[in-house]
């Protein structure tokens, strides 16, 4: 789940169970609402937990030996 998908779930759950008073036949929108909210904020978290560990930095060792690559001219090419 990303962040922007974090974010829609947490708002439609607020919109859910704060502004909204309606009532449907059997289910309640305010625990559906803390529900959605819940899940976003889980997603929240978990998404920047996976990116925090993806933008590390990883930092490698100089090479131990360096090659010199040469041209010798005193050879034609073939043809």
């Amino acid at each position: 789940m990303g962040i922007g998908t974090s974010i829609f779930l947490i708002a439609v759950g607020a919109i859910l169970t704060f502004a909204l008073n309606a009532s449907v036949g059997g289910v309640d929108l305010d625990v559906v609402g803390w529900i959605l909210m819940a899940a976003g904020v889980l997603g929240l978290i978990m998404t920047t937990l996976v990116w925090g560990r993806r933008r590390e930095v990883v930092t490698t060792a100089e090479p131990v030996e360096y090659r010199r690559a040469e041209e010798r001219r005193d050879v034609t090419p073939p043809l």
